[in-house]
């Protein structure tokens, strides 16, 4: 897979790009040597598991059709309002930009501790939204607002203009919400095309990814990791980012947002 810089700790030398998964993601073959041709083998097809996914553990989080295994973060139901489960995808609603003001955020009915998540999400002109993760409801104020936890931000950078705050574009599309940005040499696609996100995270470090590329690492329990939430909005709540395990959560920041392919392995943990 291929590798950046990220603005937080240097990451491994190039290797090569990934292919992102999903409807409309051409699966190509390659023609009988000296034709010059390629060959279409296959579409893959969205919100399905490969068998060497089933093999590896990997689970739906979506299954195209439902919004099984998801609640509102503030509640036991899933929202009545906000959200739309329509050809296979998951679409946060346009409702202003309020910020959890109509439908609200939804998490995974389930924690997790050690996981990889992996989703495609396609953002409309001036969107804002954000993929977090080990969310807890001991943070926050409960009821009220956005669920707070870690944040892999979901935004178009050229028009909205969260980008241009915080500090040194630690609020653009792939950061680390408010604490580490991505780099800017990213391969985010255009403004309604499909960009496949992932998510690793194996005790205390975790990496964002982005259509197969790796923009950022980091360690929540080093003191590197300490002094950024220090100086970002997170100071205030205490023990942010230390959860053993949490939520997934998808944002409802008030755009028009769609996700296909919503799927992770990790062990499923009780709530806590």
């Amino acid at each position: 897979m291929k590798h950046l810089r990220s603005s937080f700790r240097l990451s491994l030398p190039l290797a090569g790009l990934a292919t992102a998964a999903g409807l409309g993601a051409t699966v190509l073959a390659t023609a009988p040597a000296g034709t010059g041709a390629v060959v279409v083998a296959a579409q893959a097809a969205a919100n399905t598991l490969t068998a060497e996914e089933k093999a590896a553990g990997w689970r739906l989080l979506f299954d195209g059709t439902s919004t099984k295994g998801w609640r509102n973060a503030h509640a036991d139901t899933f929202p009545q309002k906000g959200w739309q489960v329509k050809d296979g995808l998951l679409t946060v609603l346009e409702s202003g930009g309020g910020e959890a003001a109509h439908g609200g955020d939804i998490v995974t009915v389930d924690e997790y501790g050690d996981f990889e998540l992996k989703a495609d999400v396609r953002l409309s002109k001036g969107a804002n939204s954000g993929i977090k993760y080990f969310v807890t409801e001991k943070l926050g104020t409960p009821g009220k607002g956005s669920a707070i936890g870690l944040e892999y931000q979901l935004l178009d950078d050229a028009v909205h203009p969260d980008a241009k705050m915080g500090r040194d574009g630690n609020r653009t599309f792939g950061s680390l919400y408010d604490l580490i940005a991505a780099p800017t040499s990213k391969p985010v696609k255009p403004i309604g095309e499909w960009n496949s996100v992932h998510i690793v995270s194996r005790g205390t470090k975790v990496e964002h990814w982005l259509n197969g590329t790796k923009l950022i690492e980091y360690d929540r329990a080093s003191a590197a990791f300490d002094k950024l939430v220090a100086a970002s909005k997170y100071k205030d709540y205490a023990g942010f980012g230390k959860a053993k395990s949490g939520h997934i959560l998808l944002q409802d920041h008030g755009n028009t947002v769609s996700f296909r392919n919503v799927k992770v392995k990790g062990t499923a943990l009780p709530n806590t």
